[in-house]
């Protein structure tokens, strides 16, 4: 249940929630790590692939993209040289660029949807009044949007562009939750969030956010709560609005 009668804005997060972009994310990550990790094997190490789903959920989902290769990398013990620019060597910055070129080469050959649910569900708070944002720690947010056709859905937009312009740091960092929320003239006190990644939820509970609603499409409910979600649901179109006049 999302009570008018507390909240005032709503922040969504875009892949996963939004536009149903999460497996192509999800794909290309394996895409770009796999023949890194084929390399490794052959200097003596086992060849173990990026496991889907479990790697993407747990280590990179709702991440800007290199806090979700320095993850990954950490999660095998792995170091690597950050510069762009490191001379014959992999570096996190190279397998992060990689992992963008994949998604957006993916992107542009299938192009993306909304979920009706959510954006009927979004068309029914913006009638009542509710102001809408999306909120999403990649920069290709805006593409994603306008590829699934759902940019005239938000007031306003945060995406990893703006973070990198303003200085503001990824989820779990409430940061991009934050700022959605003051573009939109609402006080975490009265705005909801709703989220279907772990880093995602944590930001909106560690932000102060009145109602943080997990969105578990892949069977994590117990986590999602484990992390501090108030609510979860199987989709956003089992929410209820109360306080509706007429």
């Amino acid at each position: 249940m999302i009570p008018l009668d507390e909240i005032e804005a709503v922040l969504f997060d875009v892949d996963g929630v939004v536009t149903d972009t999460a497996a192509v994310h999800a794909a290309a990550w394996k895409s770009a790590f796999d023949p890194f990790l084929r390399s490794r094997a052959g200097a003596g190490e086992p060849y173990r692939p990026f496991r889907l789903p479990e790697d993407y959920l747990e280590l990179v989902d709702g991440k800007a993209r290199l806090d979700g290769v320095r993850a990954f990398l950490s999660s095998r013990g792995i170091a690597l040289p950050e510069d762009p620019s490191h001379p014959g060597a992999a570096t996190a910055a190279s397998l992060a660029e990689r992992k963008d070129r994949l998604f957006l080469a993916r992107l542009r050959r299938n192009g993306a949807s909304a979920f009706p649910s959510t954006a009927a569900l979004i068309r029914r708070l913006r009638e009542a009044g509710v102001a809408t944002a999306a909120v999403s720690a990649s920069r290709n947010c805006a593409a994603v949007l306008r590829a699934a056709g759902a940019e005239p859905l938000f007031d306003a937009r945060v995406d990893g562009v703006d973070a990198a312009r303003l200085g503001l740091p990824g989820k779990p960092d409430p940061a991009l939750f934050l700022e959605a929320a003051r573009r939109l003239g609402a006080p975490p006190g009265r705005t909801a969030v709703l989220e279907d990644s772990l880093a995602g939820v944590e930001a909106g509970v560690r932000g102060g956010f009145r109602l943080v609603i997990g969105v578990d499409r892949s069977g994590r409910e117990g986590e999602l709560y484990r992390r501090g979600a108030h609510a979860v649901v199987a989709d956003p179109g089992d929410l209820e609005i109360s306080g509706v006049s007429g």
